[in-house]
């Protein structure tokens, strides 16, 4: 459920956790992602740095600046400003992300997990085919790159980013390793629960791999044109589709990340609408049933 009052706890001295609910779920974060606005806004006296995540948000605060009550007051009142969920909007930009899918790097990332770690009965790939009732590898790439996502959170790893599919007919659901793996390639995209992530860094892991970006998302260095204004490619808000593309375009795009060429593609700052979102949704719930009636 998405809560009426926002549920504010002391995170430490010199933070607020707000709740904002107990579900995961799209509308959610978009509430969470839009109050994170506006405090940017409001420019409350203080406030040092925003961490939204799926269903809650962190306030940093200088308590030297502002007090606890005084902040959990103005976060309330913001709240209690949102208005109606169908009028809310917020920029977004759409990035292309290329994919090889069922490549070779992440398929020895496995194979090594299978052979020093846990033994596994299935490779991840036939593993989400068979949980999510698909026919085959083809079907799973298909679902998978048929739909935009939600860039829902940052954070676990620099630049990691939580993506949610838009389109409800590409919902998609796997466990998590146990244990998780020790390492994983730079640029996988993974599944684990609901969630899609894409790896920006060799990193331990634990979700479902299944796939691998040439396009970098993280740039500690700054090298490419865009990461300069910031080391992480993606923001809160922004959407991803990714382009399914075979192993010699993978080498292309790999040389030009290597030379500094390489460009990201994208589509800037468009708005968002909620209304407009459930409206789509809502038409295509009503186009599987009348196809399902004929």
């Amino acid at each position: 459920m998405i809560y009426e009052q926002p549920r504010c706890a002391p995170a430490g001295d010199l933070a607020v956790e707000v709740e904002l609910g107990d579900e995961m779920s799209f509308d959610l974060n978009f509430i969470v992602h839009t109050l994170a606005a506006c405090i940017r806004e409001a420019r409350i006296a203080g406030v040092v740095e925003l961490i939204p995540e799926m269903a809650s948000l962190q306030v940093s605060y200088e308590p030297d600046a502002i007090g606890y009550a005084d902040l959990v007051r103005e976060i309330c009142r913001l709240y209690a400003d949102l208005g109606d969920l169908e009028s809310l909007e917020l920029p977004s930009r759409l990035y292309c992300v290329p994919v090889l899918y069922f490549d070779p790097w992440t398929r020895e990332c496995v194979e090594d997990y299978r052979a020093k770690i846990a033994p596994k009965e299935e490779l991840d790939p036939d593993l989400l085919v068979r949980l999510n009732g698909l026919t085959d590898r083809a079907h799973l790439k298909r679902v998978h790159s048929g739909t935009e996502y939600w860039v829902a959170a940052l954070g676990f790893w620099p630049g990691l980013c939580s993506l949610m599919p838009l389109d409800p007919r590409a919902r998609l659901t796997a466990p998590k390793y146990n244990p998780p793996r020790t390492w994983t390639p730079k640029g996988t995209i993974g599944l684990g629960g609901a969630i899609t992530c894409i790896y920006p860094d060799q990193t331990p892991g634990g979700y479902q791999i299944f796939a691998r970006s040439p396009m970098p998302i993280w740039d500690r260095l700054q090298r490419l044109k865009a990461f300069k204004s910031s080391l992480a490619l993606f923001r809160p808000g922004d959407r991803v589709r990714f382009v399914p593309i075979d192993r010699e375009e993978y080498d292309e795009i790999a040389a030009r990340v290597e030379d500094g060429s390489y460009e990201h593609a994208y589509v800037d700052y468009q708005r968002f609408s909620i209304r407009a979102y459930h409206a789509w949704v809502k038409g295509l719930a009503e186009a599987e049933s009348e196809r399902a009636a004929a």
